[in-house]
C-alpha cells in the first residue's frame, strides 16, 4: 500500500493556558503496527482542560489534545492485521498487548508501558517544521491521527460515531468504576460526587448493578435533574448544609453508604467520600484524575473496615471493554445521547473547551471529519 504524508486540520495547543489554534499540520504514515484514523468525532474531556491549565508541564507542549474520539481506519502500517481501512475504531488512552503480565491478569486493565506521561516523546505529527506531541498516544483534535494497534478497538459497523466516540473515556471511565472496581452490589446504597459525564456515568453503573439508593452530589444544582435522567434517586448539595457532607450522609443512610465514587478529581472531595462509607465495609472509589496535591486521611477510616482504591478507565481492559460497551449501547443498555448536552465543529474548540471550564455542559462532541 503506497501511504503518504497528509495534510489536514487540528487543534494545536502551542503552550499551556493559551486557546488552541486550528493550523495545518502534517501526519505521516503509520510506521510498523500502526494505523493511521480519520477521526469522525471527539468529545471534549476535562483531562484536556487539566492538561491545559492545571497541569501546566511545559515539557508537555506543543501538543494536539483529545483523546475521546472515534474514526475510521485510513491506511494501515507494516505488520498490521487486526485492522483494515474502512473499519470503525475508537483510539484508546490504554493500550492492551496482550502479551504483557498486566493484560495477562485479569485483576488490572494497566498497560505496561503507558502512561505515566501526559503527552509521549514519539510523534506522527508536525507542524510549522515543529514536532507536535500526540495527547496520550491519541489526538482526537485532528482530523487524522495515528495510533498503535495495541491501543485501537475495532467496533462495531452500525455505531454512529458521533455518540459511541464518547466510550473513549468519560462514560466507561464513570460506568466501569461503580460496575468493575467499586463492583456495586444490589440493594446497595452508593454516593456520587461530581455530575459531570463521569460521574453521571457512575450513576448509570450504579443503577445498572441494582444499587437501590444513589445520592449524587454537586454544588450545581443545575445538575440534578440529568441526575434523574441516568438513576439518581437523591441529591445533596453541599452548598446547603452548615456541616460536613459526609456527616449529611451518614445520617441519610444510617451510618453511610456502601458505595462512594469520587468523579471530580479534587483531593478534599477524595476524603469527604471516604468519610462518607459506612464503616466494616464501606468501598470508596477515586474516579477523578488529578496528580496535583497528596491526599489525606486519618488511619482509623481504614482500620475501622473501608476500603479506598482508584480506577483507570473504569478498570476495562480497552480493546475488549470498548467494543462491548458499543454493543450495549446498539442493545440500549447503556445511554449515550443523554450525556451529550452540545454539538461544534473542530473549529469551536475553544467554545467547547470555555463551556466545560464553566461546567455549562456535559458533553461537547466536536465533528471533525465528514464520514
Amino acid at each position: 500500500m503506497d501511504v503518504t504524508t497528509i495534510k489536514c486540520k487540528a487543534a494545536v495547543a502551542w503552550e499551556p493556558n493559551k486557546p488552541l489554534v486550528i493550523e495545518e499540520i502534517e501526519v505521516a504514515p503509520p510506521e510498523a503496527n500502526e494505523v493511521r484514523i480519520k477521526i469522525v468525532a471527539t468529545g471534549v474531556c476535562h483531562t484536556d482542560l487539566y492538561h491545559l491549565f492545571e497541569g501546566m508541564h511545559k515539557e508537555g507542549f506543543p501538543v494536539v489534545l483529545g483523546h475521546e474520539g472515534a474514526g475510521i481506519v485510513e491506511s494501515i502500517g507494516p505488520g498490521v492485521t487486526e485492522f483494515q481501512p474502512g473499519d470503525k475504531v475508537i483510539p484508546l488512552f490504554i493500550s492492551q498487548c496482550g502479551e504483557c503480565r498486566f493484560c495477562k491478569s485479569p485483576k488490572t486493565n494497566q498497560a505496561a508501558d503507558k502512561y505515566d506521561v501526559m503527552s509521549l516523546a514519539e510523534s506522527r505529527f508536525t507542524c510549522r517544521g515543529q514536532k507536535v506531541l500526540q495527547f496520550m498516544g491519541t489526538s482526537t483534535f485532528s482530523e487524522y491521527t495515528v495510533v498503535n494497534e495495541m491501543a485501537v478497538a475495532k467496533i462495531d459497523p452500525m455505531a454512529p460515531l458521533d455518540k459511541v466516540c464518547l466510550l473513549g473515556c468519560g462514560i466507561c471511565t464513570g460506568y466501569g468504576a461503580a460496575v468493575n472496581t467499586a463492583k456495586v452490589e444490589p440493594g446497595s446504597t452508593c454516593a456520587v460526587f461530581g455530575l459531570g459525564a463521569v460521574g453521571l456515568a457512575a450513576v448509570m453503573g450504579c443503577k445498572a448493578a441494582g444499587a437501590k439508593k444513589i445520592i449524587a452530589v454537586d454544588i450545581n444544582p443545575e445538575k440534578f435533574e440529568k441526575g434523574k435522567v441516568f438513576g439518581a434517586t437523591d441529591f445533596v448539595n453541599p452548598k446547603d448544609h452548615d456541616k460536613p457532607i459526609s456527616q449529611v450522609l451518614s445520617e441519610m443512610t444510617n451510618g453511610g453508604v456502601d458505595f462512594s465514587l469520587e468523579c471530580v478529581g479534587n483531593v478534599a472531595v477524595m476524603r469527604s467520600a471516604l468519610e462518607s462509607c459506612v464503616k466494616g465495609w464501606g468501598v470508596s472509589v477515586l474516579v477523578g484524575w488529578t496528580d496535583l496535591h497528596d491526599f489525606a486521611a486519618r488511619p482509623i477510616q481504614l482500620i475501622a473496615g473501608r476500603t479506598w482504591k482508584g480506577s483507570l478507565f473504569g478498570g476495562f481492559k480497552s480493546k475488549d471493554g470498548v467494543p462491548q460497551m458499543v454493543k450495549a449501547y446498539l442493545n440500549k443498555t447503556v445511554k449515550i445521547d443523554e450525556f451529550i448536552t452540545h454539538k461544534m465543529a473542530l473549529d469551536q474548540v475553544n467554545d467547547a473547551i470555555e463551556l466545560m471550564k464553566h461546567g455549562k455542559c456535559i458533553r461537547t462532541v466536536l465533528k471533525v471529519s465528514p464520514q
